[in-house]
């Protein structure tokens, strides 16, 4: 009996190979792999060198499998599932997920949140990964994140709205004391201004007061929302914010809406995640309990 398995290739070259057969493209595959796509085309270019045979024909337009590499895909998928599989069951503790979310995502939305998720899903270890910085599917190990912008998010990815943006322009009511709200241009000049990274006033104010001169008022500026409205919070001026991120401080009045008026976005929130042939049985459940999150909020 012979010891070991002398022919078998490397298990990465045949991953690399599995991920190239399901998409037939190595620019796809190579995002979903998170590596570069020389990377990908010369693991395939070493297994093919191994087994000396094609596995894959070159055609202008991306590629096709030659029937040996059909036969030989359906049949290391099987194989791969199979180790998943066994590993998996190695590994009977709670189910882990990974969520990427921006920090003021994180504060003002997801962590008032979590509460309800872990009594109702107990089995599933959430980790809550908040950067501003766009996470790494691959090398951060995230499975699911919520990103601001519009489709598409990139090749070889998932995405799903989550909510739309609306920005409002928030106070603290104890910034009115002994003064009205204001209503017109003139009277928010006498008010500071609180701007945060994505800078909304100039487009709030073009689309509240068309006609409006230079706005004269008092600006403070924070790289982050979440600061902003926690100086709004304080009494320390106006800021606007997505209404998803103030709407708990509104109803505990900690904060008041000062204008009705709501400014529409085109970009929105989205969950993002990477197409893969077998995702973790806990994303559905955090899909759906997120976007129920967000239609009750």
């Amino acid at each position: 009996m012979s010891d070991g398995f002398p022919d078998l290739p490397s298990l990465n070259a045949l991953r690399v190979f599995e991920v190239v057969a399901r998409h037939l493209n190595f620019r796809v595959a190579a995002e979903e792999l998170g590596v570069t796509q020389a990377a990908v085309a010369q693991q395939i270019r070493g297994l093919e060198a191994g087994l000396d045979l094609r596995l894959f024909e070159r055609l202008p337009r991306g590629l096709a499998l030659t029937d040996a590499g059909q036969g030989y895909s359906a049949s290391i998928r099987s194989a791969l599932a199979m180790i998943d599989e066994a590993t998996r069951l190695l590994k009977p503790q709670a189910s882990h997920l990974t969520v990427s979310v921006t920090p003021t995502f994180a504060s003002k939305w997801l962590i008032p949140r979590l509460g309800d998720f872990a009594q109702n899903h107990p089995d599933i270890d959430l980790r809550v990964l908040a950067t501003d910085r766009l996470s790494h599917f691959s090398t951060d190990g995230v499975d699911i994140a919520v990103r601001y912008g519009k489709p598409d998010f990139g090749a070889g990815l998932n995405s799903e709205l989550l909510m739309e943006q609306r920005i409002v322009a928030v106070a603290s009511p104890r910034l009115f004391d002994g003064s009205e709200v204001p209503v017109s241009f003139e009277q928010l000049q006498g008010f500071i201004m609180l701007h945060d990274a994505h800078n909304f006033w100039p487009q709030f104010l073009a689309d509240m007061f068309p006609q409006h001169a230079q706005p004269t008022a008092r600006n403070l500026r924070f790289n982050q929302t979440s600061l902003a409205i926690e100086a709004a919070v304080n009494g320390q001026g106006i800021a606007l914010a997505s209404l998803a991120f103030v709407g708990e401080d509104i109803a505990a009045g900690r904060l008041i809406q000062v204008f009705t008026r709501q400014l529409r976005l085109d970009k929105s929130f989205y969950l993002v995640w990477p197409r893969k042939m077998k995702q973790p049985d806990s994303l559905s459940l955090v899909q759906h309990w997120l976007k129920q999150q967000a239609v009750d909020s």
